[in-house]
């Protein structure tokens, strides 16, 4: 009989899935969600109009109205064309595919996010990561020395960096930019919690795309994303995209929330001040060091992160443990900014675990 083992290509056998564990009845902190409900009448109008919907028939596959509505909203370029995504995840799959060359390679920053890697392996790219410095910040002579030398056919950055948090000078990636004979990709998923973003230089660049995704303003469960750049590009990964990959309901409840984003926009003004908070709150704890975030997580590190964590888990409250998955992330952890309320609670848990460990 046929095992998995003999035709399952090596390196995906060598893989462990994406872990998403369970988070039931936790205060959960580790996905970086936007933690707010959206209001009651606004939850009713959704309501009202998803069951309206006729689930019978397939999405409009242009996404017209969608589209129109995102370009409104995020003032896209009209020289640049728009594609969606089923979250950004789908997008980042249809880029590796699109480039997949025999010998290509994919390049990132290091440590990033970890579904470059992954899909790299997915798509059978070389996958080349350059290690940030040891405060995470980037070495931008290291990484211009890698494009040099590698030559990758596409270049990954997040702006800002998951699971850091940071911020890397704009200029530095300018220069990226201009260094790279491939195409480089500015995945702005936390756009909306930081200082700048490069989509207005999406024009200047033929070489630069854009990755949005609406997953960390309150659309989590929706999975969409989009992503912007010249048409000569769009227009070809466009051949890569599984017809009707956005469904009627996400379609529906996008474009809704699209024309309420003020609601969303207040949510995220919120989730900014509850993070200079947690960031005052966290500097009085004397064996934690943090690191500056411009998203909407601060990923720190403790004595045993691995301890603190199962602390934390045991008060009900879920994190992300980082220790293992990089070497430098040893004994970080990322802790997402939730409510007033839930950042309180694992403020305080934390704090104990801590106390815990130093008695």
């Amino acid at each position: 009989m046929t095992t998995p083992e003999q035709l399952i290509r090596p390196e995906i056998l060598a893989m462990s899935a994406y872990h998403v564990p369970p988070a039931s009845k936790m205060v959960k902190l580790d996905a970086m969600e936007n933690p707010y409900r959206l209001p009651t009448a606004l939850r009713q109008q959704l309501g009202q109009g998803l069951g309206d919907i006729a689930i019978n028939r397939y999405p409009d596959a242009g996404y017209g109205e969608l589209k129109g509505r995102l370009r409104r909203i995020y003032n896209l370029p009209e020289q640049a064309a728009v594609m969606l995504g089923n979250g950004s995840d789908e997008l980042i799959q249809i880029l590796a595919m699109g480039l997949a060359r025999p010998g290509a390679k994919l390049m990132s920053l290091e440590p990033s996010f970890v579904m470059y890697r992954m899909i790299a392996t997915f798509c059978q790219m070389q996958y080349v990561g350059v290690p940030l410095r040891e405060d995470f910040t980037l070495d931008i002579e290291a990484t211009l020395a890698t494009i040099e030398r590698e030559q990758p056919a596409l270049i990954f950055i997040a702006y800002p960096n998951n699971p850091t948090g940071n911020h890397f000078p704009a200029e530095h990636i300018t220069r990226i930019i201009r260094a790279a004979k491939g195409l480089v990709v500015v995945d702005e998923a936390y756009e909306a919690f930081a200082r700048d973003s490069f989509l207005p230089k999406v024009t200047e660049f033929p070489n630069l795309l854009i990755l949005r995704t609406l997953s960390k303003i309150g659309m989590a469960g929706l999975r969409l994303g989009f992503m912007v750049g010249a048409p000569a590009w769009i227009n070809e990964f466009e051949k890569l995209r599984p017809p009707y990959n956005v469904n009627v309901l996400t379609q529906y409840a996008v474009e809704t929330l699209l024309d309420q984003i003020d609601v969303l926009r207040e949510q995220t003004e919120q989730i900014k001040q509850a993070r200079m908070q947690q960031v005052e709150r966290l500097a009085t704890l004397p064996t934690l060091t943090q690191y500056p975030s411009d998203a909407n997580f601060i990923l720190v590190r403790v004595p045993d992160a691995p301890a603190v964590h199962a602390a934390l888990k045991v008060a009900g409250i879920l994190v992300k443990n980082l220790h293992g998955a990089h070497p430098l992330l040893q004994n970080c952890l990322r802790l997402t900014v939730g409510t007033s309320e839930e950042n309180q609670l694992l403020f305080d848990a934390l704090k104990s675990a801590l106390m815990a460990m130093d008695a």
